[in-house]
């Protein structure tokens, strides 16, 4: 039997840090570690702390640098002004790393005394889960924070044992004295730096407070008080007016920027309960590692220990809160507790507790009744992994309610966090929105942040599984590059300019790390001012045969500088590369490949993903194939872009007037003599954008004049295409939306309602079509499928009499959806039919006349709308085949306010197909197919084979988010539950398998690195 009744001060550490209690979580790590291991101890832990805008991150390094060497060193007025500039910038951000401060400072001699105050000034007006620390990291500055941290929070610190045992009298002697031998700026020889760590943990586990409870957190010491220093407060006051400070007078004050952050948490551990102490048994599919005991074997998809409780036999009802740290083989795991209040355990009485390797998760919870036992499933597939962390908190109800909040605050999907006073009066406004409790509600909301996605996948996950399998082995590289008779010469175009030495080294050691050795680097640096840039570009040209620079003589910005790199180029292909990103291992080479196997493509393009400032990836953009009307929205191409050298020498290279959004004007004018069949998109990631400063991979609303540059762009095309098209900037930045006209004469659209009875919901439909629409050139048809319901005949006779536009038309012979719509379509006058259900409701006025504007135009087939559920999610977001094995709906049960994967919620894009719920076409479009299928597919998927049919006449079927309805979904038919039904969907499946195979394995418009299970977008694990 395993016991986790005490944890070590590395574990307390980690969950402090979790409950963003930092100063405990300092006295713990310092105990526990070494120096070296405590700095990369306290570098993993505190980015865990706060989850803030990444922005603000990357800019951090270079303005506090940029801002402090501007400054006088000796002046503390000007470095006073300079620190407030700074915190105000660095308000929302998540780390300053100090490496990144201190440049190549060498980490192992001093910092003079004026140097490390600099930085110490820095950090002490900064909020402290903004500092990053990490190895290497000059052992003064991190001492000096440390002691800023102590002295500043106003804590009493216990310096050699007798300070507590003192009288009044003698205090500032010896506290002088134990000052003057440590003093920060006197530190000038080498120290036993472990011995100095663990004299200040003996500073931070004397801390006295006045709450025991307060004493046995903050470094898990109780301090026995004598009887004459049971008055903690007037003790710590008496002392402060005594002591000296221990670092010169230049410094600013950390408790402006601290203290108020550690002030209500100590309020908060004040009342921090109790921790139970618990014993694991282990009782299926777990054995114990042979390799290494402390690891476990979980055998089997449902491995679980019993977890008992000591001394007691019994857990009482109450708040608790749970804590979870572990290091598992799979990164994304998910932990489940089953409880048992006597009688048994069972689905219902259980909890999930989803977490990350080696990341701390904590959940609270609240038990009604008395709990016997508990049952632990630390994960639910096979794999090793070892228990850091299992800890029970018994905790009051105040407690319970500021986690939850704070959790919520912190939530999942957000960037940053919300203040819990902005939260709560969040909170109350959407249970007074939505009448509900105000309790429920953050109940319901604290409950999401736990709900686990069964199969979600992480991008870890997908790299380590799916990418890194897939990759060519060195021997397979050049046997593949033998067999290949054509080995296109590929010219990597580069400008460059004031390049960070270490991410341009970076960028073009990726060039020369590629495994298709056919390359050329063709650099073109702008007129850069800072000289490193020049000395790193001269001694890789010399290094490479294959580098070529060209140094301008005057700045002209990116168009000019890349038509400069373009100049150099000899290769028969361009391959676009900016300055301070990276191509993996096999981008040229995969690029080759595509480029041997279509021999008449023009313009070829691959995923992309993200680098953090620590050479991580993430956010990966995996991408449709060519999708015209998405281009037009958003520059979703991008990268790594490869064109042949012709086509830009056609269009004269980049053009000036544009730069922010040159790449997307490139690819504009491509399009005028490049067809949609020779654009190749091959889906696998083989570009990385780094997060720096400026990037517009870090924040596209970081450049607003991108998203002006890109209307400019965008105008300037369609002006040679179709004048009468307009351009305004999209919903998100970087986005756009283009406005088609519709003729002078606007076509009548004829509106097929099938309907049977239901007359609340079939008026509600019309009614808001009439209501509401702003184009008014419609018929309405409802198709009645045999009302027999008085009130709904009665509403029949009184609309057709309101208005004109509507008319009634009896189908009576049983329910066929194709063949409704196929009757509906005979007896419709306009030039564009409508397939309109009677269970939507107009939220966009101007809904039809954004669909129209799409379905007049000659190369669209099908326009579908952006739908939602009653309780604002999405319902439709297009049509992706291949989802469930026959096709899904995109985004479903997305907030209405969300964004979408990569914003494709908020773009017109080309899709398969969309959703006859709301689908307009052109009546010839309409003949062509023969309408929808009304022998084969009656009730489901009549609408994919439909759309699928307009597709292969060579139609683009699109869908727009500028339509917006509620869709109630089916509710006037029934369930499919019936013996008869399930046999009729199961025939439909079919029938849809074997007529369009391939077509419903591969969606061109959804990446095949994402799932067909889920329709979320996220990552597929197969």
């Amino acid at each position: 039997m395993t016991t986790l009744q005490t944890f070590s001060p590395l574990t307390q550490g980690n969950i402090a840090v979790r409950n963003k209690d930092y100063v405990t979580a300092v006295g713990h790590y310092i105990r526990a570690l070494g120096f070296p291991e405590l700095a990369k101890m306290l570098a993993v832990n505190i980015q865990i702390a706060q989850r803030k805008y990444r922005t603000q991150r990357a800019a951090a390094p270079r303005w506090h640098i940029a801002v402090l060497e501007a400054q006088p060193g000796n002046d503390p007025k000007c470095r006073s002004q300079a620190i407030t500039a700074l915190y105000r910038v660095f308000a929302d951000a998540e780390t300053v790393d100090i490496t990144q401060l201190l440049g190549s400072h060498d980490t192992q001699s001093f910092l003079s005394s004026d140097a490390a105050s600099r930085i110490i000034d820095f950090v002490a007006q900064a909020p402290f889960d903004v500092v990053h620390l990490t190895e290497p990291c000059p052992r003064q500055v991190l001492i000096g924070m440390l002691y800023k941290l102590i002295w500043d929070a106003k804590v009493l610190v216990d310096l050699n044992d007798e300070v507590l045992e003192a009288e009044g009298a003698q205090l500032p002697g010896l506290i002088d004295a134990c000052l003057q031998e440590r003093d920060f700026p006197n530190l000038t020889a080498p120290q036993d730096w472990r011995s100095v760590a663990l004299e200040l943990a003996h500073e931070l586990d004397g801390i006295t407070v006045s709450s025991a409870a307060v004493q046995q957190r903050f470094g898990g010491v109780s301090i026995g008080l004598t009887p004459a220093q049971e008055n903690a407060s007037k003790l710590r006051a008496n002392v402060e007016s005594m002591i000296p400070r221990p670092f010169a007078p230049v410094l600013g004050k950390l408790y402006k920027t601290v203290l108020p952050q550690i002030r209500p948490l100590i309020q908060v551990q004040e009342s921090s309960g109790s921790r139970v102490r618990l014993k694991l048994a282990p009782l299926h599919q777990l054995e114990l590692d042979a390799d290494d005991s402390r690891y476990w074997k979980s055998l089997g998809e449902d491995p679980h220990f019993q977890l008992e409780f000591e001394p007691s036999t019994e857990l009482q009802p109450g708040w608790y809160r749970i804590d979870l740290l572990i290091d598992a083989s799979k990164s994304q795991n998910s932990a489940k507790f089953y409880l048992d209040y006597g009688q048994g355990y069972s689905e219902a009485d259980t909890f999930v507790l989803p977490y990350q390797t080696r990341t701390l998760a904590t959940r609270v919870f609240h038990f009604p009744n008395a709990v016997r036992s508990v049952r632990f499933d630390p994960k639910e597939v096979k794999g090793r992994f070892r228990i850091l962390v299992l800890q029970w908190t018994h905790i009051d109800e105040g407690s319970a309610r500021e986690q939850i909040l704070t959790q919520i605050a912190y939530g999942k999907d957000k960037s940053a966090p919300i203040s819990l006073k902005q939260l709560r009066a969040d909170l109350e406004r959407q249970a007074r929105d939505k009448k509900v409790s105000l309790p429920e509600l953050v109940a319901r909301k604290y409950n999401d942040l736990f709900v686990v996605v069964p199969g979600q996948v992480t991008y870890e996950d997908w790299i380590e599984n799916i990418e890194t399998p897939s990759l060519p082995r060195a021997n397979e590289v050049q046997a593949t590059l033998a067999a290949l008779e054509y080995k296109p010469l590929i010219s990597v175009v580069m400008p460059t300019y004031n390049t960070d030495e270490e991410y341009l080294r970076a960028c073009i050691d990726s060039v020369i790390g590629q495994s298709y050795p056919h390359w050329e680097l063709c650099i073109a640096d702008d007129a850069s001012p800072k000289p490193h840039v020049r000395q790193v570009l001269e001694a890789y040209q010399a290094q490479d045969s294959r580098i070529k620079v060209v140094f301008r003589a005057k700045n002209g910005h990116i168009s000019h500088a890349s038509n400069s790199a373009l100049e150099l180029a000899g290769g028969d292909f361009i391959a676009l590369l900016d300055h301070d990103d990276a191509l993996p291992e096999h981008a040229l080479f995969f690029m080759a490949q595509a480029i041997v196997q279509h021999p008449d493509a023009q313009l070829f393009y691959s995923d992309e993903d993200k680098l953090n400032a620590q050479g991580q990836r993430f956010d990966p953009h995996f991408k449709s194939d060519w999708n015209p009307d998405l281009f037009y929205s958003q520059n979703y191409v991008s990268h790594l872009g490869v064109y042949r050298r012709s086509l830009l020498e056609k269009i004269g290279g980049f053009r000036a007037g544009v730069e922010g959004s040159q790449d997307q004007d490139l690819l504009l004018r491509c399009l005028l003599h490049v067809q949609g069949s020779q654009i190749v998109h091959i889906p696998r990631v083989l570009y990385h954008w780094r997060t720096v400063e400026g990037s517009t991979a870090l924040a596209s609303g970081q450049k607003s004049y991108t998203t002006d540059a890109g209307v400019k762009a965008l105008t300037d095309y369609f002006a040679e295409l179709n004048p009468a098209v307009r351009i305004e900037p999209g919903l998100v930045p970087n986005t756009y939306r283009v406005r088609w006209p519709i003729p002078e004469t606007p076509p009548l659209v004829s509106m097929l309602i099938p309907t049977r009875d239901r007359r609340a919901l079939t008026e509600t439909c019309v009614r808001s079509i009439l209501e509401k629409s702003t184009y008014t050139n419609y018929e309405i048809l409802i198709l009645d499928n045999g009302s027999v319901e008085a009130e709904t005949l009665e509403f029949f006779e009184q609309i057709q009499q309101e208005d004109k536009r509507v008319r009634v038309l009896r189908y009576d012979y049983p329910f066929n959806y194709s063949a409704i719509n196929n009757f509906g379509a005979h007896h419709t006058k306009g030039e564009i039919i409508g397939l309109i259900n009677n269970d939507l409701e107009v939220i966009s006025p101007d809904w039809l006349t954004e669909m129209v504007s799409h379905a007049v135009r000659p190369d669209i087939g099908c326009v579908g709308a952006k739908l939602y559920f009653s309780n604002d999610t999405i319902q439709h977001g297009g049509v992706i085949c291949s989802i469930g094995g026959v096709a899904g709906h995109s985004h479903k049960h997305f907030p209405n306010s969300h964004p979408g994967y990569f914003s494709r919620l908020v773009l017109t894009q080309t899709l398969s197909a969309v959703t006859a719920a709301c689908l307009l076409i052109r009546r010839s479009i309409f003949d062509k197919v023969s309408g929808l299928d009304e022998e084969n597919l009656k009730v489901a998927f009549n609408d994919v084979d439909f759309c699928l049919k307009v597709r292969a006449l060579g139609y683009r079927n699109l869908w727009t988010p500028y339509a917006e309805l509620y869709h109630y979904e089916s509710i006037s038919r029934g369930a499919e539950d019936s013996p008869e039904k399930v046999e009729r969907f199961r025939g439909e499946l079919e029938f849809m398998k074997n007529k369009w195979g391939k077509a419903l394995e591969l969606d061109p418009y959804y990446n095949p690195n994402l799932s067909k299970d889920r329709e979320d977008f996220s990552i597929t694990d197969k």
